[in-house]
């Protein structure tokens, strides 16, 4: 394919700053509330980088509140003991779920908007 992923060539400070912002937005959810990748990237002013947010909460290790951040639909994306990992400490910050989901009718954080 000769699709050109988001973000994947982007000049060091450029991705630096991105994720900096992903780092800020990430850092706003409140425990015991949850958001999407796609939530995260938009909030940070980077609707489609999603996949970007997924590979920065991959690789950042217990410096972020990694687990507060999901699939759509409020679907826990890892895998095997980090997935366990995940919903555990989900459920210890008081996170209901709802089958394999959290239940986002009362867990869903909603990013401030600015109006003008």
């Amino acid at each position: 394919r000769d699709i050109v992923r988001l973000g994947m060539f982007d000049p060091p400070a450029e991705r630096a700053a991105r994720e900096q912002r992903f780092r800020e937005v990430i850092l706003s959810i409140p425990r015991g509330r949850v958001a999407s990748y796609g939530q995260v990237a938009a909030a940070a002013g980077y609707p489609m980088y999603h996949r970007q947010v997924a590979r920065l909460l991959r690789n950042c290790g217990d410096g972020l509140p990694w687990h507060r951040v999901l699939g759509a639909g409020g679907y826990i994306k890892t895998r095997q003991d980090l997935g366990l990992e995940q919903h555990l400490r989900l459920e210890m910050e008081g996170v209901h779920f709802a089958g394999k989901h959290v239940d986002l009718e009362i867990h869903q954080h909603f990013f401030r908007t600015w109006e003008f």
